[in-house]
């Protein structure tokens, strides 16, 4: 089908048909600060709350981490219309104008007193509006000679047991979180709209970290050492024999093929030692920022983040702080090959089964990085998917990677790398949709919960597990089970529990009835979402022929998204307006690809495309209803266009759709 121009637009929107900013709480911490309570986050008040929303960052030109203190209003107005109700705060590690550190020293332990402000400015009307803070301490941070470290480059992975690295985190924490922001007149320690600090961006040992030769000297004498204080003299013996090495030679750590070929016994040995120094690392973090620095929100060590390994062993090391973590993406450009194939029509591979294996009973699960990234052409999926299986799995927040706010007002309509969502057509009116769908709970959770045990050397075992085990690395797991029940994992020190069972067939439902994905021979999968506020068919509509409790569709679009909320505390039989998403393809002008049409050759130019979804949606059972009407929106969120009179049939009414270009609606129906 044809491309045609459709361009979000932030900046010229004072009032918008679909403002969400109904669901924020605002101002943020107005309730207390959030804590962890079992396997829920709560304000200080004891209710619960959910988190839907962004990271922010600045990968592309012409975008920025850190607005003007002309444009922050802006921004914030934007996230709040969209539902946006927490921003996560990445790469403030790193030099301005990017980050907030000083560029023009010799060293990376001072904050750029202008950018400083304009972040303090930005947070507060932020704040204000109702968003949540979730500040990340490291994530970028390039060194300098003045820092005084072995590599400049190499941040990650030797925070972990480095000494000077410790040292340079907990003064920038110190900085970062006890400054006083002189627009809220308070520290972010004793700023309740803070509501999560995460120690380290997708950190772990082994992890995150290209095995500079000093950190890996260092990492080795430190391994020596500990042997020396925790085995017997005879086993010490034993490990040098197998290892080859002479009694004043150290014992070198297992690397490549000697992690498959090892011993049990110098295998686990070695594993102990890594969990202790990972476990001790976030144990004095969070002993630093608590007790030290006086943080009173939640904490998250950091995230499960590599879902071709297992994760086991970093969240046994983890799960000591309020909050797990996990991060994911459907078929990441960085992963070669890139490929163009939907997730519907591999649900065991899919950003809800993957996140799915790390949530622990009795803590809070968030996912703080997902998205489906651009230009996959199938990339309309994601947000409705993980919106109501987030919903159904009991998640506290889900954030998507990532917003970008655009540096000059003359800024040019066009996508310029995968992970942007700030301006894509589709997307942002998806997160609107999405918003609705979680925040306010509209899928059920699931009526049974899954619990997995495993000892700690089956948690030390995954790690050597073939990649055919992934993603939950559980040899006999069925991973049909987290599209049908809630899972969670119940201890990762206990005697293991028994063999789980599951239907493998399709379709998959979850027990609330709720939801159901489809797989078939033909690759022309489907997701049905059918609860009372939130309905959606996600997928090949077309070919499935499948609808919902009030909503099914005819259109000529292969694949695309439909989603319909209701905007109101009602079902969608008795609302009066409705918000209507459409999403298919989304492309730049001139976009051209490769010979194998996995990414393009040329990335294009202004302004955006969609392929806008047309056809015909029809309501039923609309309790009462006299007429229905639909208003095609703009990208400012504004009407476009006549009214778009619903036809009433016996089928219910028929509402013609995609003579407008656009990609969302607002209906009304009049009783």
């Amino acid at each position: 089908m044809g491309l045609k121009p459709f361009v979000i637009d932030h900046r010229h929107t004072t009032h918008s048909i679909i403002d969400l900013s109904f669901l924020l709480d605002a101002p943020a911490g107005k309730d207390g600060f959030v804590r962890a309570r079992g396997d829920q986050l709560v304000k200080g008040n004891g209710r619960p709350i959910r988190f839907w929303g962004f990271n922010l960052t600045e990968w592309s030109r012409g975008s920025t981490e850190v607005p003007s203190k002309e444009d922050a209003p802006v921004w914030a107005d934007a996230l709040s219309r969209a539902g946006v109700n927490i921003v996560r705060l990445q790469f403030l590690d790193l030099a301005a104008p990017r980050g907030l550190i000083d560029g023009t020293r010799n060293d990376s332990q001072h904050f750029d007193p202008a950018q400083l402000d304009n972040e303090d400015f930005f947070l507060s009307e932020l704040m204000k509006r109702g968003i949540y803070i979730d500040f990340n301490l490291n994530v970028g941070r390039a060194f300098q000679p003045g820092d005084n470290v072995p590599a400049l480059r190499e941040g990650k992975g030797p925070l972990l047991f480095d000494r000077r690295l410790i040292e340079l985190e907990k003064d920038y924490a110190r900085q970062l979180l006890t400054h006083v922001n002189p627009y809220t007149k308070k520290a972010y320690v004793d700023d309740p709209g803070v509501a999560i600090v995460e120690i380290v961006n997708e950190d772990a040992i082994g992890i995150g970290w290209r095995g500079n030769k000093a950190y890996d000297d260092e990492l080795t004498g430190l391994f020596n050492g500990w042997l020396l204080k925790s085995i017997s003299t005879e086993k010490l013996a034993e490990f040098r024999k197998e290892a080859g090495v002479g009694p004043d030679q150290p014992i070198p750590r297992l690397t490549g093929p000697a992690v498959q070929s090892a011993a049990p016994d110098r295998y686990y040995t070695e594993c102990r030692f890594y969990s202790e120094l990972e476990s001790g690392f976030f144990k004095e973090m969070s002993s630093c920022l608590r007790a030290g620095l006086g943080v009173k929100c939640a904490l998250i060590a950091t995230a499960d983040h590599s879902h071709s390994g297992s994760g086991y062993p970093l969240e046994a090391d983890a799960q000591q702080l309020d909050i797990m973590d996990g991060h994911d993406y459907w078929r990441h450009p960085s992963v070669p090959p890139f490929r163009h194939n939907p997730m519907v029509n591999e649900p065991f591979n899919s950003t809800v089964v993957e996140l799915s294996r790390t949530a622990l009973a009795g803590k809070p699960y968030t996912v703080s990085e997902v998205n489906n990234p651009w230009p996959n052409q199938f990339d309309c999926e994601g947000i409705p998917i993980l919106a109501a299986y987030g919903d159904f799995q009991g998640w506290s927040g889900i954030m998507w990677y990532t917003f970008e706010p655009k540096r000059n007002a003359d800024w040019q309509p066009v996508l310029t790398d995968p992970f942007d969502m700030s301006h894509d057509p589709v997307k942002m009116p998806e997160m609107a949709a999405g918003a609705l769908m979680f925040l306010r709970g509209d899928i059920e959770p699931a009526r049974k919960t899954v619990a997995r045990s495993y000892t700690p050397e089956e948690v030390w075992d995954s790690r050597r597990l073939a990649g055919t085990h992934r993603p939950y690395f559980t040899p006999g797991f069925p991973l049909s089970l987290p599209l049908l029940h809630a899972s969670r994992i119940q201890s990762l020190d206990a005697q293991p529990t028994t063999r789980v069972t599951a239907d493998l067939a399709s379709p998959y439902r979850s027990d609330t009835g709720q939801l159901a994905w489809y797989t078939s021979p033909a690759d022309e999968g489907l997701v049905t979402i059918d609860s009372p506020r939130s309905q959606a068919l996600v997928g090949f509509v077309r070919a499935n022929g499948k609808s919902v409790s009030n909503l099914s569709a005819d259109v000529s679009n292969t694949f695309c998204a439909i989603i319909l909320s209701s905007l109101e505390a009602k079902p969608i039989s008795t609302s009066s307006r409705m918000l209507l998403v459409t999403g298919s393809r989304v492309e730049n002008t001139g976009m051209t690809w490769n010979a194998e049409k996995s990414l393009p050759a040329d990335w294009g130019g202004t302004p955006t495309v969609i392929e806008p979804v047309t056809g015909t949606i029809t309501l039923r059972d609309l309790a009462q209803a006299n007429a229905v009407s639909a208003r095609a929106l703009d990208g400012s969120g504004q009407p476009v266009g006549d009214p778009i009179i619903a036809q009433k049939t016996g089928a219910g009414w028929k509402i013609a759709i995609g003579r407008i270009v656009t990609p969302w609606y607002e209906l009304t129906v009049e009783r």
